[in-house]
């Protein structure tokens, strides 16, 4: 019989499509990896379980152990729906520039929910990065995953993600593009489809008020270029050890408003109802096809992170969105 054990084995194998409209004018062929297909509706359903499963082969997370983790929301999802499935309990810290679905969603889950400001350094002792590690410390049995700095979380790309993309083009892909936050993602997709064909190029992109652009051009941080952005789950004012440069051609930078704006645009074009990262990388991987004029030879592959629900709030919300100064 064809079923599944839980829903963690739901996880991966998630479609490719093609963008038709938002693409006018560009050559190339250019693909969308939907991976709110997966059953945490985001991306980090694969490296969430990795990050568990790895734990407990090392004896790190323990049976009734408590997972504690600084999350933007759907890391937070799919550890959730992981420690369902194991028995864990979950305490998650977000930064209060979230969104309250990504709130709603993970108490819904049985998760406890603790926000912190968004507006403190990384190592203030209110950001949810050092609320998330002090909790460790005092829980027993606890175990802090750590998105940033587990190398599983790059892993479970390199042996999930990226070989669906090669598959599912047929080697064909030429230019793989995804917004960068924990570096996970990029790093782990990137490094597998380089092995496959050197030339293939990657392409971050970032917002405005992260690190990485000027990292990646300049080896130098600069703590100048961080500030406060809107835009959700991309970008850092930290070097997470999941981002390696070296797989990393080039950054795009886009701003809060061309992401917002193009995620509405895929919902009603595509029919792609996708969360604001998504339209962020669609609109950075458009304006990096128009300026390297690419052709019909190319085929690009964009990663899409989640899915709008999360953003119900905010990106389809038109009163908020007037507000920003988004739309008219």
């Amino acid at each position: 019989m064809a079923y599944l054990n839980h829903i963690t084995e739901a996880i991966g194998n998630t479609p490719l499509v093609k963008l038709n409209k938002v693409t006018e004018g560009i050559k190339a062929t250019v693909l969308a990896k939907v991976e709110y297909m997966n059953p945490g509706n985001s991306v980090k359903d694969r490296m969430a379980i990795k990050m568990i499963e790895d734990a407990e082969k090392a004896g790190i997370l323990k049976p009734g152990g408590t997972i504690i983790e600084g999350t933007s929301g759907n890391t937070g999802m799919g550890l959730a729906l992981a420690a369902i499935a194991k028995g864990y309990k979950c305490i998650f810290t977000l930064a209060d520039k979230q969104s309250k679905e990504k709130m709603d969603i993970l108490r819904a889950v049985g998760a406890e929910v603790i926000v912190c400001p968004t507006n403190v350094a990384p190592e203030h002792p209110d950001s949810y990065y050092s609320v998330a590690k002090r909790l460790n410390k005092e829980i027993p049995n606890s175990f802090y995953p750590n998105q940033y700095d587990n190398l599983s979380n790059w892993k479970a790309h390199y042996e999930s993600t990226g070989p669906e993309i090669w598959q599912q083009t047929e080697g064909k892909i030429t230019h793989f593009i995804t917004g960068v936050g924990t570096g996970g993602t990029v790093t782990g997709i990137s490094t597998y489809l380089k092995e496959q064909n050197p030339a293939i190029k990657t392409i971050g992109i970032d917002t405005y008020g992260s690190v990485f652009k000027k990292y990646k051009e300049t080896g130098e941080f600069d703590e100048n270029e961080i500030y406060s952005y809107a835009t959700e789950g991309i970008g850092e004012d930290i070097l997470p050890k999941n981002v390696n440069f070296d797989v990393i051609d080039q950054f795009v930078k886009v701003t809060d408003k061309d992401g917002a704006v193009m995620t509405r645009r895929l919902a009603r074009e595509e029919g792609l109802f996708v969360g604001w990262s998504s339209g962020t990388a669609v609109y950075g991987a458009l304006e990096y096809a128009r300026e390297n004029n690419l052709t019909e030879n190319d085929m690009i592959v964009i990663l899409l992170p989640d899915h709008g629900t999360r953003y119900l709030g905010k990106i389809y919300n038109d009163e908020w969105m007037r507000q920003q100064g988004y739309i008219d």
